[in-house]
């Protein structure tokens, strides 16, 4: 009797109020009647008040003038950094040398056979027709420059990222440690820490090589932990049953037990560095990034796209070549596999001895194929025939203009509208009715952060730009991600263009966005939305593939037509994998429309790239510290938390 009385209030309960989201949605009403009043009366003005920001500049400042006076004469600049610096100068420099040394056909045909040993003929000839495209671009030597700079650049970014997985994944604490130092690294935009690294470093090889490891490290670190802790236990019991030590247990079983998940932080690994090689050309990496950025800067989009053509014939090749490596991995060895790889080397050493010989190491200069000058004529051609004046349609000047003056301008002049305290509160209840409180917190704080660093309405614009991406983003993803589910020949299609989507750096899709649609804000969200789309469909195909067969074949009983079965089964059921699409979509717009800041897309990419362009260090971190935070509300406005599954559970 006393347990009936004590289940009585709460089956007592409406059955609407049963439901988590309903009592959420009714404590935020009730928040909101009794918040929204005060705020008001105490806040009328939309502005983030002046008396709750933070000036950091002054401080920073004094830390910029103190590294610029003493980066000559410290001890810390001469005996420590110093030599870092020379060292990465002098490695980058040898292995340039070498390069250079084996002449065209001595690095094509090493290529060629490394692919050929590890992935077969076929992505052999692909590799050494991808490296003769370098070459007949104009671009052999640009090309060797950030290959020089690639090798030196993965190679710290693996060791670095080995050293902190192996020490996230063989201890809770530092794994604990570590995870916020990684997130941040991760989130924070390339272009915001180039400036410190100049600073530190000043313009050169060093600095780029440095921000590329920051940038590229974390992914090997994650892959590196998670591998080490997803080793089969059973194995480790028995390894250690043999009375092993602890450094024969790592050596002998956790890292060859985590080989694939090595072998893709490589692959993850050299994907980042090469993309941030690019970037990093404004800070004097040179090579092919630094012919880009030239480019772009003059808005020349033939030699910018003579320049990016080989970052993208790289991108693949390297990502092939590694993707082929790891899925040999567990495989049988092959009899003669030390003799296939002797033979390789000697028939490399034997092109590289006959190039240096018939004095073929450089390039010919005949064999060079000018294409800048027909795709400015081509691009001339757009701009007289397709910017304005299409018949119907209108031209893409008047779309970037229409979508401009009906979609980017009224989303940011509404989040401007908006007070800065309803603006919290809309994130703090977005957050709590897809996570929890504590979800909530750490959105709302972050986007209170913004405010105390003073830069509210440029981080406003900034949103207003990716809210309007990825809402397109995810509108042409999902369709065509459903199209893919639901066609093995339209998948088929798909395929091979969003492999070069996804290899592709992010500089390069400024190229044909400029081209199209000239600069601005329009330009800068067309460049996001090529870039986060080929994740969104990816992911929404395999989300909605995964769903039980069951499920599908239960309803086609039921008479359920297509339209029937995606709408009632296959969407529900692929949540989790919708969900995170959207996440990932929110996560790769942020990164490309900072990057739209040097075509035009001001806001808080504009001030990342002014601080660097003045040295101005407040600037520079202030804005980058802010789409930081930006990223982390939107992460966890997107993106359900754990504990709310589990506790669902």
């Amino acid at each position: 009797m006393a347990t009936v009385t004590a289940d009585a209030p709460r089956t007592a309960l409406p059955g609407f109020l049963k439901q988590s989201v309903v009592r959420k949605l009714l404590l935020l009403a009730l928040a909101a009647a009794v918040l929204v009043p005060l705020a008001d009366a105490r806040w009328a003005s939309g502005s983030w008040p002046g008396a709750l920001t933070v000036d950091v500049s002054e401080p920073l400042t004094r830390v910029s003038d103190w590294i610029i006076d003493n980066r000559d004469s410290h001890p810390l600049f001469i005996y420590f950094l110093g030599h870092i610096s020379n060292a990465v100068v002098i490695c980058v420099r040898a292995v340039y040398l070498v390069l250079l040394a084996a002449g065209w056909a001595g690095v094509t045909a090493a290529a060629s056979l490394v692919a050929w040993r590890v992935a077969g003929p076929r992505l052999a000839a692909g590799t050494g027709v991808a490296f003769l495209a370098c070459g007949f671009l104009g671009m052999w030597v640009p090309t060797m420059q950030t290959l020089a700079l690639m090798v030196v650049a993965v190679l710290a970014s693996v060791a670095v990222g080995v050293l902190l997985g192996l020490a996230a994944g063989l201890s809770d604490r530092l794994d604990r440690i570590l995870r916020p130092v990684l997130d941040t690294m991760q989130v924070l935009p390339a272009f915001a820490y180039l400036l410190p690294v100049v600073l530190v470093f000043g313009i050169g090889v060093p600095a780029a090589v440095l921000a590329t490891v920051v940038y590229a490290a974390p992914p090997m670190a994650r892959l590196t932990a998670l591998g080490l802790r997803g080793a089969d236990k059973e194995v480790l019991e028995a390894v250690e049953s043999l009375g092993t030590t602890a450094r024969q247990r790592l050596l002998t079983a956790r890292i060859p037990l985590a080989r694939k998940e090595l072998l893709l932080g490589l692959n993850q690994t050299i994907m980042m560095a090469l993309s941030m090689a690019v970037i990093a050309s404004v800070i004097g990496a040179g090579g092919l990034g630094d012919r880009v950025y030239q480019a772009l800067a003059s808005v020349d989009v033939g030699a910018a796209l003579a320049a990016g053509i080989p970052i993208v014939l790289l991108a693949v090749v390297l990502d092939r070549v590694t993707g082929a490596a790891g899925e040999k991995l567990g495989e049988e060895p092959h009899p003669n596999g030390r003799r296939l790889w002797l033979y390789a080397l000697a028939g490399t050493a034997a092109v590289a001895v006959a190039g240096r010989l018939a004095g073929r190491l450089d390039w010919p200069d005949a064999w060079a194929l000018n294409i800048a000058e027909p795709v400015n004529r081509a691009v001339d051609w757009m701009t007289d025939h397709l910017y304005s004046g299409v018949p119907v349609v209108g031209g893409t000047a008047d779309w970037a203009a229409h979508f401009t003056t009906w979609v980017l301008d009224p989303v940011r002049d509404g989040l401007l509208w908006l007070p800065w305290w309803s603006v919290l509160l809309i994130v703090a209840a977005l957050a709590w009715l897809i996570g929890t409180w504590r979800t909530a917190l750490t959105a709302v704080l972050a986007m209170a952060a913004i405010g105390v660093l003073g830069v509210w309405k440029p981080s406003l614009d900034t949103l207003s730009q990716v809210l309007a991406a990825v809402a397109v983003t995810l509108v042409l993803g999902f369709a065509t991600g459903i199209a893919a589910a639901r066609s093995d020949r339209v998948e088929r299609l798909l395929r091979p263009v969003l492999d070069v989507f996804q290899t592709m750096p992010q500089f390069v899709y400024l190229i044909p966005v400029v081209a199209l649609f000239g600069v601005g804000r329009a330009p800068a969200v067309a460049a996001a939305v090529v870039y986060a789309l080929p994740a969104v469909v990816r992911i929404t195909t395999q989300g909605l593939r995964q769903v039980d067969p069951a499920a599908l074949e239960s309803s086609r009983s039921l008479g359920a037509t297509p339209a029937q079965q995606l709408r009632q089964v296959q969407l529900p059921l692929a949540r989790p994998a919708l969900l995170l699409a959207v996440n990932q979509g929110v996560v790769l717009v942020l990164a490309v429309v900072i990057i739209g800041g040097l075509v035009g897309g001001g806001a808080l990419g504009y001030e990342v790239v002014a601080g660097l362009a003045r040295g101005d260090l407040a600037t520079g971190l202030v804005a980058g510290a802010a789409i930081v935070c930006l990223g982390l509300m939107l992460d966890r406005v997107t993106q359900p938390t754990d504990r709310r599954a589990k506790k669902g559970a």
